[in-house]
């Protein structure tokens, strides 16, 4: 069946998010916490017609999409395009430390935000490059009428940025929560956002 509709999932919560760490390509795993938020967000979504599961391949991401997918009787399908922004000497740091130990590298991703290289990672257009590669090819290839697709928060903002040019200064204000979904809906030759960071599978 045609997609119709594409669920975009940030993954579910880890240490190194409670810290503020930046995680990049780091292989870190869900907390205890983010086990929970991975488990509510499965049961939330198990009667949706979900027909497939994308995921990056960073254990954060795949363990998060791993339950979903238990929970559709599907299998997830892993896609090293969908990773996370290289934040490469950034990676493990947090905020305050990367602006004490690389303020020059630090003003630049704000100075020249899509366009600047970390320093043994990426830029922000690197980025986005291949996860629209990865978005367009499983838009193509997906079982619908709905699809899920797991990555992260740096990723799918960036995403959108480049499906949704002329909202990008709005969208840069929103919270993308861990687990949050975000959902487009394909109308004629354009998507729509349908929904933006929700979370109600969180709610007490």
């Amino acid at each position: 069946m045609l997609v119709e509709r594409i669920l975009l999932i940030r993954h579910a919560e880890t240490a190194w998010n409670a810290e503020g760490r930046w995680q990049g390509h780091e292989p870190v795993s869900l907390n205890d916490t983010g086990r929970q938020q991975a488990q509510k967000l499965a049961d939330y979504l198990s009667a949706r017609p979900i027909g497939s599961v994308y995921s990056s391949d960073l254990p954060r991401a795949r363990e998060t999409a791993a339950l979903l997918a238990q929970a559709l009787a599907l299998t997830v399908i892993e896609d090293h395009r969908l990773r996370e922004w290289h934040l490469g000497v950034f990676q493990g740091l947090t905020r305050d430390e990367i602006q004490s130990r690389f303020p020059h590298e630090f003003q630049q991703t704000r100075e020249n935000y899509f366009d600047f290289i970390v320093p043994r990672g990426e830029s922000r257009r690197q980025t986005q490059v291949r996860a629209h590669a990865a978005f367009n090819d499983i838009f193509a290839a997906g079982l619908g009428p709905e699809v899920a697709i797991v990555t992260h928060g740096g990723t799918l903002r960036l995403l959108l940025y480049k499906l949704f040019e002329s909202d990008a200064p709005s969208l840069a204000k929103i919270d993308f929560a861990n687990t949050s979904i975000t959902t487009i809906e394909r109308h004629a030759d354009h998507w729509r956002i349908v929904g933006l960071a929700a979370t109600p599978h969180l709610i007490a």
